[in-house]
């Protein structure tokens, strides 16, 4: 598994426990790393920190994003999986710089891996009209 797929895995991690516990999301990094067994830790990881700071700081833009374009699902309704995958990729395409087709086919990995084929189907629509939107946009 390459390191930015580790890495992309660590931060649905770190999202998802920040998301159903809303505590301060450093109590959640340092509780994540805290956690994991004495030979499984390895240092922190800059690129999942980064997403999941990056993806936190801009959560109202995404989740306005993500809410146009998920026909008939509300945010908070949503399986609280999918909706942070989602966060996580929308962040990567429209901030961080990574190309849509990497950003897409991590996300559905993760949902393949995570979640069902059913998520993984929902979230490439999703990802493909917010891509679409945001290539529109750009000249």
């Amino acid at each position: 598994m390459s390191s930015r797929r580790r890495s992309r895995q660590r931060a649905l991690q770190l999202l998802f426990t920040w998301d159903a516990r809303r505590q301060p999301l450093d109590d959640v990094i340092n509780g994540y790393y805290d956690s994991l067994v004495e030979e499984e830790k390895p240092g922190r990881d800059a690129f999942a920190v980064e997403l999941v700071r990056g993806t936190v700081q801009h959560l109202a833009a995404l989740d306005e994003q993500i809410a146009k374009h998920a026909a008939h699902w509300k945010m908070d309704r949503m399986p609280a999986v999918d909706r942070n995958i989602l966060r996580l990729a929308v962040y990567e395409m429209t901030y961080a710089g990574t190309p849509a087709a990497v950003t897409i086919d991590e996300a559905l990995e993760l949902a393949r891996k995570f979640s069902g084929e059913e998520s993984v189907q929902f979230i490439n629509g999703v990802l493909d009209a917010v891509h679409r939107e945001t290539s529109a946009k750009t000249p």
